[in-house]
């Protein structure tokens, strides 16, 4: 067999020339060619095409090339850092990247991307060494130093150049311009079988021009940026732990050394946003740093002091925010601070909207940002969610100025305030309530009942917590604008929660104080604490009175024959409750004339005058409009016919209203019904039966009072408790 080396060094001498010309025609070094021509340095298929092209040896060569016998190298270079002892769950990650550095053959690249102390590296180095026997030819792991403070990023060239002398390229067989290091490069990985995990990369120009085409040498590539343009890479971005896999990880850091309480320890990753970076630290400091785990988990409880805590000397929670914050253009930088002013960690992109005071298309754009910077989280339902560590950072450190953020904050409010109304009136349209002028600030954030509804279910808990917040006449308004929604939800807690935050700001107002006053009558009055309701409805009724306010004094006083009604005032009720009925037909309030027939006819049960009852609750069956006052008419009615003796006509009733509950998605009045048929089964001595529906009526809602709901009531008098 023709020996290459030598067979080049013939040829270029049989042609005349020199091995200085040579170098300059085929673009090598002139030391590397003499390694070459010399036989101490196998030459590759390149350096025989370039010969092959030069002396026109119509690919003689490139044949010679390719038939020489690979000499045997060594292992290649394992630069990977140690495997961590406290490496803990990323089972589905670590699958996929299984797959990607294995069977995967079309893809040369995975891309792992999470927010900064994420666990991206570990994730990394774990997925290169359980895939390092597939790559012999080396497994190394370079530090782009995209988001090192105080140093620059590694540009491509220098990478370049780092990758080829770990590959055993000699010097001066390494181009100095930038193009020829990463063409050598790449066609050095295509010849090998290596891994390299490129970390800490800062924008996908740091890495393009590095990554194999073709060949089996493997790419991992973690960074903060989810790196999109890499289009052909397999993206894996990963989030804080789960919270099973957060407690394993802190008590594998305490090592059994110090003991921790598990309610303690899950509170500590809790409070960590079970962030692994987090998680190292505040371990660190309760087993090494003299702290006992429950007063450290205090100082982790404040808002105000948990990043102070969450710091070390070499590595820290903000320091590593604040790296990527400071790359983010300052419109982006901004709006992650209006964020801040959120009371919520999700928020619906209109909210954002809103905080924003941009067009929606420029939010959006501002939000594609951040989400590729993984500051926020982007989800396909429309929600945007901040991790608990970047909020309380953006809160310390992102905030723009007053200038910028009080406007926002007035709009985040007027556009909650505006949404409520709107899903209220969605939800009960013939429901009267006081005129309110207030601006969206953004896209609608629903079109129709049910949207309205999945909208007040998942951001009551934020309008609550604006109401703590608003000091001005919008904490009341928005409390009455979400009543009806935890009246038929049953939140009771938030309901007196809210009203009472709003009825501070109601001071001064008598019509404003009278309706927040009224709404906390009727929550009291729905959790069984009569005597409180009764207060409440009578100082609603004198503040609507001072105020000159006849509709409001009308609704207050019909609420309060219904509070009295449980008291065991069935007279006093039914006075009071027919006397509003005519106000109500009166000024055509057909909602709240439905509502009212209904407490007449329970009062007249109360009085034992069945067939007056039964023409009230027929009427307000028969003129309800809405799905669940047409339940509630049914129930109603139920009840009459039970307390008549009529328990066929009642079952019959009570079956027919836990139906139409169920479609109306109504778990109370389902549980009402249900709690009748069990009663009307018991009544007939069928208690197996009976106690089959009062089960069923406790999975669809378990807190019927038996104070103010019939059923509840009858269901104890007949069975005792």
């Amino acid at each position: 067999m023709v020996e290459l080396g030598p067979e080049l060094r013939r040829r270029r001498e049989s042609a005349g020339l020199s091995l200085d010309k040579m170098a300059r025609l085929v673009h090598f070094t002139k030391g590397h060619l003499s390694k070459v021509e010399n036989g101490h340095t196998q030459a590759n298929r390149e350096l025989a095409a370039a010969y092959d092209r030069v002396l026109e040896a119509n690919g003689d060569l490139v044949a010679i090339a390719e038939a020489q016998p690979a000499r045997r190298k060594p292992r290649g270079l394992m630069g990977l850092p140690a495997h961590t002892a406290h490496f803990v769950g990323r089972t589905a990650e670590l699958t996929a990247l299984s797959a990607v550095l294995g069977e995967r053959q079309n893809v040369k690249v995975a891309v792992i991307s999470g927010m900064a102390g994420s666990g991206k590296t570990a994730l990394a180095v774990a997925a290169a060494r359980a895939a390092a026997d597939s790559f012999p030819d080396g497994c190394l792991l370079f530090d782009l130093r995209g988001h090192s403070p105080g140093m620059h990023a590694q540009s491509p060239a220098e990478t370049a150049h780092h990758l080829l002398q770990s590959l055993d390229t000699a010097q001066d067989l390494i181009p100095a311009d930038p193009d020829g290091r990463t063409n050598l490069l790449r066609d050095t990985l295509r010849n090998r079988d290596v891994l390299v995990v490129l970390d800490n990369v800062r924008n996908a120009d740091q890495v393009r021009s590095l990554l194999p085409a073709e060949g089996r040498s493997r790419v991992i590539v973690t960074s903060r940026w989810r790196l999109p343009s890499l289009d052909d890479a397999w993206h894996i971005d990963i989030d804080a732990l789960t919270p099973p896999e957060a407690l394993r990880l802190f008590q594998s850091l305490m090592r059994g050394e110090t003991a921790v309480d598990d309610g303690d320890a899950a509170a500590i990753v809790a409070h960590c946003g079970h962030l692994p970076l987090a998680i190292r630290i505040a371990a660190a400091r309760v087993l090494r740093g003299g702290w006992s785990a429950r007063r450290f988990l205090q100082r982790l409880a404040d808002r105000s002091t948990k990043l102070a805590y969450l710091e070390e000397t070499e590595r820290g929670v903000s320091a590593a925010l604040a790296i990527t914050c400071d790359l983010l253009p300052p419109e982006q930088r901004d709006l992650l601070g209006l964020m801040a002013n959120h009371p919520s960690t999700s928020m619906p992109v209109p909210s954002v909207q809103a905080v924003a005071g941009l067009a929606p298309g420029d939010t959006d754009l501002l939000l594609d940002g951040l989400h590729e910077a993984h500051l926020v989280s982007r989800t396909p339902d429309e929600q945007v969610h901040l991790h608990d560590l970047v909020h309380t950072y953006a809160m310390q450190h992102v905030r723009p100025s007053d200038e910028l953020a009080r406007p926002a904050f007035d709009r985040l409010v007027e556009h909650y305030l505006a949404a409520a109304i709107a899903a209220d009136e969605l939800l009960e349209p013939a429901r009267h309530r006081p005129a309110v002028r207030a601006s969206l600030h953004s896209e609608t954030p629903f079109e129709d009942a049910a949207g309205a509804l999945a909208w007040m279910r998942s951001q009551w808990p934020t309008l609550v917590r604006l109401t703590d917040l608003v000091t001005d006449q919008r904490c009341w308004q928005l409390a009455l604008a979400v009543r009806g929604f935890f009246f038929q939800e049953k939140l009771y807690d938030s309901w007196i929660h809210m009203h009472l935050a709003a009825l501070t700001t109601a001071v001064g107002d008598p019509a404003a104080t009278g309706r927040v006053l009224n709404g906390i009558g009727m929550a009291r009055l729905e959790m069984g604490q009569v005597a409180e309701s009764v207060d409440c409805h009578e100082r609603a009724l004198a503040s609507f009175v001072k105020a000159g306010d006849k509709a409001g004094a009308v609704d207050a006083s019909a609420s309060l024959a219904w509070a009295r009604m449980h008291q065991g005032e069935a007279t006093a009720a039914m006075e009071g409750l027919t006397a509003a009925l005519a106000e109500y037909r009166r000024a055509g309030r057909e909602r709240n004339t439905v509502i009212t027939l209904r407490g007449i006819a329970f009062a007249l049960t109360c009085l034992d005058r069945f067939a007056e009852a039964r023409t009230h609750a027929t009427e307000a069956r028969r003129s309800a409009s809405a799905p669940i006052d047409v339940v509630r008419g049914i129930n109603c009615l139920a009840w009459v016919e039970y307390r008549t003796g009529e328990t066929a006509r009642a079952r019959e009733l009570y079956a027919e209203a836990a139906d139409l509950a169920e479609l109306a998605d109504n778990g109370f009045e389902r549980a009402r019904a249900l709690t009748g048929l069990g009663n009307v089964a018991a009544r007939t001595g069928a208690q197996e039966e009976a106690a089959t529906w009062w089960a069923q009526a406790g999975d669809h809602y378990a807190g019927l009072v038996p104070v103010v709901v019939w059923e509840a009531h009858a269901r104890v008098e007949l069975t005792g408790s």
